[in-house]
């Protein structure tokens, strides 16, 4: 093993380290607190889509004979970047989604007092529904191509590698606009009190260890379609390296010190609502 294949899979292990841990400070705060007041149920419900989005691709890319030909079909005989730790990473981010997103669904069983940020907003049910409508498309044409399965044709027809893109795609698009509803609610607030700077921090590191990765990962490839082919991965990284420094401002800089009104965020929720119904 080469020095910069070592230093790939030491990237790995740490930013699958940072990552992972990043799931628990949320949760964890919230059950210290009682309430999920001070956040939404916007990002925990559309983060378990994306996961179970980024579960299934890059299982597909990491186990799957089929996608793995039709992958190395369409970039000059070359493998897929994901690795093992990828494929672990999005089993149990999804896991650890569905824990937090049932704190928002289920605060009674858990003990929490009611809180108004346990509806989801029009706005996230819509992406999320039009994320499973537009999957559904593409498998439909992928379905309806007689060359599905070929291996030779996966550079001009619709194979089922397409497919998998779909599908991986649909974490990306999360991944661009999950944050947006918590930094809305941070800056109506004037407050970062209930949501966890901690995981903002360990999300940081990992998305800086991540990209990292993929760039040696690359460079021993000789070919930088290891990142063009697999764009998911790349993008994951910069966008959320992105919103955690807007997270990160909000905290250190803007709302320092500020707790905000106890009531404030639970009545702003509560407005939007109303108007929701007005509407």
């Amino acid at each position: 093993m080469t020095f910069l294949e070592f230093l790939s899979a030491l990237f790995g292990v740490t930013y699958f380290a940072a990552w992972s841990v990043s799931f628990y400070p949320q949760a964890i705060l919230n059950f210290r607190r009682k309430t999920t007041s001070g956040t939404t149920v916007d990002f925990p419900l559309v983060n378990t889509l994306g996961f179970a989005a980024y579960l299934v691709s890059t299982a597909a890319f990491y186990y799957s004979p089929l996608i793995r030909a039709q992958y190395a079909a369409r970039y000059k005989g070359l493998t897929p970047t994901v690795q093992f730790n990828d494929v672990a990473f999005a089993a149990h981010g999804l896991l650890l989604c569905i824990v937090t997103t049932s704190q928002y669904f289920y605060s009674r069983a858990w003990g929490f007092t009611p809180s108004f940020g346990n509806r989801p907003s029009r706005f996230i049910l819509g992406v999320f529904f039009g994320c499973v409508v537009g999957v559904g498309a593409v498998i439909s044409i992928v379905l309806a191509s007689t060359e599905r399965d070929s291996t030779r044709e996966a550079v001009s027809s619709w194979v089922w590698l397409d497919a998998i893109y779909a599908i991986s795609y649909v974490k990306l698009i999360i991944t661009i606009i999950k944050y947006t509803p918590q930094v809305m609610f941070n800056y109506r607030n004037r407050s970062t009190r209930g949501w966890s700077i901690m995981a903002i921090l360990l999300d940081f590191s990992g998305g800086i260890l991540s990209i990292a990765q993929q760039s040696i990962d690359s460079y021993l490839q000789r070919d930088w379609s290891g990142i063009t082919g697999n764009p998911v991965k790349f993008a994951l990284g910069n966008v959320s390296m992105f919103y955690d420094l807007i997270f990160m401002t909000q905290h250190y800089v803007l709302y320092r010190g500020t707790d905000g009104k106890p009531e404030e965020g639970d009545s702003l929720l509560q407005g939007a609502d109303e108007e929701r119904r007005i509407d």
